[in-house]
C-alpha cells in the first residue's frame, strides 16, 4: 500500500489498486449484534444532519424493525435519510421498508432487483457491503447485516449460539473514503433510475476529511467493485501475506481462493509463518460448504492449520497478520466476491487493534471450533471427493464465467 498519513491534494481518488493509508483514526472492533446494534441504533438517534446506510440483507426481524423504526425517527425530525438494500439479499421487505421509510421522508433503493424474465449474468454481481454513514463524521464498515444474531436457518435455532461476525466503528479522516464510496454509489443510482439529474459526481477535497485524531491508527478502506477497484481487496490480503513474518490468521465463512491466494498462503507456511484458517463448520449452503473441503488437501499438505467454527454460524471476514495489519470486512475470499460483488473492508496498521482481533479468533480457535486432522482428512472417501471437486467445479469456473462486462 502507498503510505502516509492523508493525502495531500488529491480532490479524488486516484486509479490504484492499493488505496490510500489515512492516519490518525480511532478504530473500534465491535463483535456481533451484541456490540454492533446499540452503537448504531445510538449513532441514528444522535444523527443531526445525515444518516446513509448499505446493506445486503434487511431483514423483517426484531432487530430490522428497531433499525426501521430509529430511521424512521430520524428521517421525521428532519435528518437526511438515504438506505441502500440489496434486492436480492432483502427479498420482499425492500418494498415495505420503502413504503414505511419515504412516507417520512426518507430515500430508499433496492440495488438490482431480479427480473425473472430477463435473465441477466449482471444479477449476481450484488451489493454485499455493509456501511452506514452519520453525519458524515462516524463511519461503520463490516460483514454484519441488518438481521437478529439468532436469525438462523438451522431448523433448532434456540441451541446455536450468535452468529460470530464483526464490524468497527470509524471516526477520523478514514470516514472521508468511506463517505466518498458512498455516495459515489447513490450518485450512480441517481443518473441511472432517477429522473432527477443528480448533479457532479461526488469528489474527495481535502477540507472535507474529517481531522486527524490523537494516538491514532492507521487505516484504508478497501472496495471491490467492476470498475476502478476490481482486485484491490485480493491485493491487500497478497500484500500483507507477503509480508508477514511470524503468523497469518484468517476467518472466513466461505473460503475458496483462486490459484494465486492459495499459493501466497502455502508459500507463506514454507517459509515458516503459522498460518491458519477459521472456517464455516455448519452446512448453511452445501454447494460452498462441499467445494471448500476440495482445497483443504493442498493447504493441509503445506503445514496450513484449518479449524471449522461449530457453536454457531460463521459469517467473519476478518483476518491478522504478525499483530500488525488486520481486516475487517464483507469481502469472503471466493469468487463470489473477488470477482463479482460489491465488498468494502477496512485494513489497519495498528497493533493494538491487531491484537484485540487476534485475540478473539484465538479463543474462537480453541473453544468453539474443531482442527481438520491431516491424516483423517486424507481417509475420506471416493465418493466424498468427488463431490468436493464437481462442487468446486460449480463455484469457480461459474463464477468466473460470470465475471466482467458492465458493473451497474
Amino acid at each position: 500500500m502507498t503510505s502516509g498519513a492523508r493525502p495531500a491534494h488529491r480532490p479524488r481518488f486516484p486509479i490504484t489498486t492499493r488505496p490510500l493509508i489515512y492516519g490518525g483514526n480511532h478504530i473500534q472492533l465491535l463483535q456481533g449484534g451484541a456490540d454492533f446494534f446499540p452503537r448504531l441504533l445510538a449513532a441514528i438517534d444522535a444523527a443531526a444532519r445525515s444518516v446513509h446506510i448499505e446493506t445486503y440483507i434487511f431483514a423483517k426481524d426484531s432487530i430490522g424493525l428497531r433499525v426501521s423504526d430509529a430511521l424512521a425517527a430520524a428521517a421525521d425530525r428532519g435528518v437526511a435519510v438515504r438506505v441502500v438494500v440489496d434486492a436480492y439479499g432483502t427479498g420482499d421487505f425492500a418494498a415495505a421498508l420503502k413504503s414505511r421509510l419515504e412516507a417520512v421522508g426518507a430515500e430508499v433503493v433496492a440495488f438490482r432487483p431480479a427480473r425473472w424474465w430477463r435473465p441477466d449474468r449482471r444479477q449476481l454481481r450484488r451489493l454485499h457491503r455493509k456501511m452506514a454513514l452519520i453525519d458524515d463524521r462516524l463511519a461503520f464498515v463490516g460483514g454484519i447485516n441488518i438481521i437478529d444474531d439468532h436469525h438462523h436457518p438451522d431448523a433448532e435455532p434456540a441451541r446455536l449460539g450468535p452468529r460470530f461476525d464483526f464490524a468497527v466503528v470509524c471516526e477520523g479522516p478514514i470516514v472521508g473514503p468511506i463517505a466518498l464510496a458512498m455516495k459515489r454509489l447513490w450518485w450512480t443510482y441517481q443518473l441511472l433510475h432517477s429522473k432527477r439529474r443528480p448533479g457532479r459526481l461526488p469528489g474527495l477535497p481535502v477540507e472535507d476529511l474529517p481531522p486527524p485524531l490523537p494516538g491514532g491508527a492507521r487505516a484504508s478502506l478497501l472496495l471491490r467493485d467492476n470498475l476502478r477497484n476490481r482486485r484491490a481487496i485480493e491485493i491487500a490480503y497478497l500484500d500483507a501475506i507477503a509480508a508477514a513474518r511470524s503468523s497469518v490468521l484468517i476467518a472466513c465463512a466461505y473460503f475458496l481462493p483462486g490459484r494465486t491466494f492459495r499459493k501466497a498462503l502455502v508459500d507463506c507456511s514454507r517459509r515458516g509463518v503459522r498460518v491458519c484458517l477459521l472456517v464455516q463448520g455448519r452446512i448453511e449452503y452445501a454447494i460452498q460448504h462441499y467445494a471448500q473441503e476440495a482445497l483443504y488437501g493442498q493447504l493441509l499438505e503445506a503445514g496450513i492449520e484449518i479449524h471449522e467454527y461449530k457453536t454457531s454460524y460463521l459469517h467473519a471476514k476478518v483476518a491478522v497478520v504478525d499483530d500488525a495489519w488486520a481486516t475487517v470486512g464483507s469481502s469472503n475470499i471466493d469468487p463470489y466476491s473477488l470477482l463479482l460483488a460489491r465488498e468494502a473492508n477496512v485494513a489497519v496498521l495498528d497493533a493494538r487493534f491487531a491484537h484485540a482481533l487476534r485475540a478473539v479468533l484465538d479463543d474462537a480457535i480453541g473453544q468453539q471450533s474443531r482442527p481438520i486432522e491431516p491424516e483423517q482428512f486424507a481417509r475420506r472417501g471416493l465418493l466424498r471427493r468427488a463431490i468436493n471437486w464437481i462442487a468446486y467445479g460449480i463455484v469457480r469456473f461459474g463464477a468466473v464465467a460470470l465475471a466482467g462486462g458492465r458493473d451497474y
